[in-house]
């Protein structure tokens, strides 16, 4: 299981209290959890909320119905504070916005947090969605995904014997030294997903990917589409670490949803090959220091379901 510990300030009132998050990563881990996830934005513009706010505020957040005053604090800091408290859980950077920075730059903090996780760090690097971010840090939206594709190959290169040169269309450099690497000799473990089984997500999981984290669920005949791209590359889809979801039904816009009914869903997507399931805790408790009972109780009621 994956706690989210993105977007659950309903649980604190508003308020944004980072060292809770780092509190709440403890907690799954000492209950079992597998792994802690985060995600980004770095700012958000008025298109944030262009189809309007969400109605329960404990809600995922999806494209077009974020409050623009939703606080996003940096993701790669608190895992790296979750890092040096933890020893087991793994670390989702999820939805790093990777055209938004420098890929050499980037790299140098996702290696440095690789390291020191000892290899618990995995990325799923994204083009998000919000053309105003874009606009405000003066990149190009149009140009998201060739953007993306070229921090990709740089990081390969990165991550083997130095000196690195590179000479694309938006980045370009010769001889850098970039030392020292990542703990894994071929870089953190990279994710990959998003809505829709489109060609460019296929060609980089099938290229990069160690893991496939959907956004909804994939019909059988994208599965079939993943399955034989990767079979053609010589890879198995059983190389990817499955990525599925946990998601509340709200009564109203003012309650929690009903835990054991949103956990239900979780044999049928392990008939169709997931094995990591993510859930955000305010979905379902309003109680900021009841997460180690809440992770227990996930827990007990996992094994139930899958024994």
């Amino acid at each position: 299981m994956q706690l989210i510990l993105s977007e659950n300030w309903t649980m604190t009132g508003g308020k944004v209290d980072l060292p809770l998050l780092v509190r709440w990563a403890r907690e799954a881990e000492d209950a079992g959890f597998d792994s802690v996830m985060l995600s980004e934005h770095i700012v958000l513009g008025p298109d944030a909320a262009a189809n309007g706010v969400m109605g329960n505020p404990r809600d995922y957040a999806m494209p077009g119905n974020q409050d623009p005053y939703m606080p996003w604090p940096n993701s790669l800091l608190i895992l790296a504070s979750i890092a040096s408290v933890t020893e087991r859980i793994r670390l989702a950077a999820s939805a790093v916005i990777a055209p938004l920075r420098h890929p050499l730059l980037l790299a140098r903090e996702l290696g440095t947090l690789d390291l020191l996780s000892e290899g618990r760090l995995t990325v799923l690097p994204n083009v998000s969605w919000s053309r105003d971010e874009y606009a405000a840090l003066g990149v190009p939206f149009s140009q998201r995904g060739r953007l993306l594709d070229e921090h990709l190959e740089i990081w390969a290169r990165l991550w083997g014997p130095s000196p690195v040169s590179y000479e694309g269309g938006f980045f370009s450099f010769h001889d850098v030294y970039f030392e020292p690497k990542a703990y894994h000799p071929d870089g953190p473990r990279l994710c990959f997903g998003g809505a829709g089984m489109h060609e460019a997500m296929v060609r980089r999981i099938v290229r990069h990917g160690h893991a496939f984290n959907p956004l909804g669920r994939p019909t059988p005949a994208e599965m079939a589409r993943l399955a034989n791209a990767m079979a053609a590359a010589g890879r198995e889809l059983a190389d990817l670490e499955m990525v599925g979801g946990i998601r509340a039904n709200f009564p109203d816009d003012d309650s929690c949803g009903d835990l054991f009914r949103a956990l239900a869903s979780i044999p049928e997507q392990m008939s169709q090959g997931f094995t990591t399931f993510c859930i955000k805790p305010s979905q379902f408790t309003d109680d900021p220091y009841g997460v180690t009972s809440f992770c227990r109780r996930v827990m007990r009621h996992v094994e139930c379901l899958t024994t």
